[in-house]
């Protein structure tokens, strides 16, 4: 059975305007069946989406929030911003952040938890902060296809005869699949230290159902779900890093997942079926 790899995409400062697309492919040779593992704030970056903190004025909110996080009052009113445009509330604080539960439009069930509304100081230029792309489902869709136009492999004209060519013409073939996830880093309850999860999944289901399944004793399961998206976020989360490393993707192979043709938000559960319900 093949072994499951884990391979950094090494590559420069990615900065607005850049297509990450190419730079990805040409930095590490991706082939069909992979599963690239992206961080939304790379895609965010170059999509252009930072927000530019000298522009925003800060309200009387975000000024309390700021003496109560430790932040700025610029910052706070950036992630206060984004939170309304995600349609959100701020749910609690702590040094450093706000807690903060959104439901992006499109979102399919559920809500997201998450500090700051996606919202980060880190790895951006000074002045600046970044969140998640603005439509993390289209962003995944188009970066999912661009790939898969650049690892297409070229035929030859030169080398085939008319008959062939007309026969390509006829029946084109469709591109190599693979999968995109974006992801972005999150704390988990009463835990210290940052995970990963998945925002979005485009060719691969996120959820694997195990309801049916049996265990080792032969007993069987009745509730188990495998969060496939958000482990295999963590695990490319433990390559990319989250300071310095340049590696802002991360090619897993001979995963052993089947591709598929999901194409959205990886779904939430609603707040009364949550296990946290009246802790958080």
């Amino acid at each position: 059975m093949p072994i499951m790899q884990l391979i950094p995409i090494h590559t420069p400062v990615l900065k607005r305007g850049d297509d990450i697309a190419a730079i990805l492919a040409q930095s590490e040779r991706i082939r069909p069946g992979d599963i690239v593992v992206v961080s939304s704030k790379a895609v965010a970056t170059v999509e252009g989406a930072a927000t530019d903190l000298g522009a925003r004025s800060p309200s009387p909110d975000a000024e309390r929030y700021a003496k109560t996080t430790g932040r700025t009052a610029p910052f706070m009113q950036a992630v206060l911003d984004e939170t309304a445009r995600l349609n959100g509330s701020v749910r609690g604080t702590c040094p450093g952040a706000l807690l903060t539960e959104v439901t992006p439009q499109g979102f399919p069930h559920g809500t997201i938890l998450t500090a700051n509304a996606g919202m980060d100081q880190s790895n951006i230029e000074d002045g600046f902060a970044i969140g998640w792309p603005r439509d993390p489902v289209a962003s995944a869709r188009k970066l999912k296809e661009h790939l898969e136009a650049l690892i297409t492999p070229t035929s030859s004209a030169s080398s085939e005869s008319s008959d062939s060519s007309d026969s390509s013409q006829h029946n084109p073939q469709p591109p190599p699949a693979l999968a995109v996830i974006l992801t972005d880093s999150a704390c988990r309850p009463r835990r210290w230290g940052v995970t990963a999860f998945a925002l979005v999944s485009a060719g691969l289901d996120p959820l694997l159902p195990q309801k049916g399944a049996r265990d080792l004793f032969d007993k069987e399961l009745r509730i188990t779900t495998e969060a496939v998206a958000d482990q295999l976020a963590t695990a490319a989360n433990m390559v990319m890093g989250n300071a310095g490393q340049r590696i802002p993707a991360v090619i897993i192979r001979d995963h052993g997942y089947p591709l598929s043709g999901f194409e959205g938000w990886v779904p939430g559960i609603e707040p009364e079926e949550d296990l946290f319900r009246g802790v958080i």
